[in-house]
């Protein structure tokens, strides 16, 4: 098991950038894959990045592809969500999820993810 907590989130203008980071405790972030979705406000929550085990393999959605990237930092034992250029409808909780390494993953569906963080809050106004 892991548990998951998310920092990093905040206000910020257009145009600018923020970090997120999600701390894995348990067993390492290396045992599972990863992802990065969000949840605007009366919006099912959406997908935005992952991250194969492996660290190999990147996964983005078209909205923010280009904008973000995501990364692990093995000593942190975190899983780093870069967002630049940052535009009023990227305004959401982010939250970082978790999926067993060992068993067939969509990267994109939120079914495949068995750990959830609590979320963080990222505001960008115009």
């Amino acid at each position: 098991q892991v548990q998951l907590v998310e920092s990093g989130g905040g206000l910020v203008q257009v145009g600018g950038s923020l970090r997120l980071s999600c701390a894995a405790s348990g067993r390492t972030s290396s045992s599972y894959n990863m992802g990065w979705f969000r949840q605007a406000p009366g919006k099912e929550r959406e997908f935005v990045s992952a991250l194969h085990w492996s660290g190999g393999i990147t996964t983005y959605a078209d909205s923010v592809k280009g904008r973000f990237t995501i990364s692990r930092d093995n000593a942190k034992n975190t899983v780093d969500l870069q967002m630049n250029k940052l535009k009023p409808e990227d305004t959401a909780v982010y939250y970082c999820a978790a999926a067993p390494s060992n068993r067939p993953w969509n990267p994109r569906d939120s079914r495949a993810y068995d750990y959830w963080g609590q979320g963080t809050q990222v505001t960008v106004s115009s």
